[in-house]
């Protein structure tokens, strides 16, 4: 992955954002889950965030 890409996310409250930190990071033997705390940059809070999974058509 390039260290530059930028991951389209869905924070708790619905606002969709790009941010280019979405750290996967695993915490022990076990992953802590798909969601991250991020700020988001509508609400201006640090909220749970998903990556956004798109359609193809």
């Amino acid at each position: 992955m390039d260290p530059m890409e930028r991951t389209v996310v869905r924070c708790a409250e619905g606002h969709v954002f790009a941010t280019s930190s979405f750290p996967m990071q695993q915490l022990g033997a076990d992953r802590i889950g798909p969601g991250r705390l991020i700020r988001c940059p509508r609400c201006a809070r640090l909220r749970q965030a998903v990556p956004v999974a798109f359609e193809k058509r």
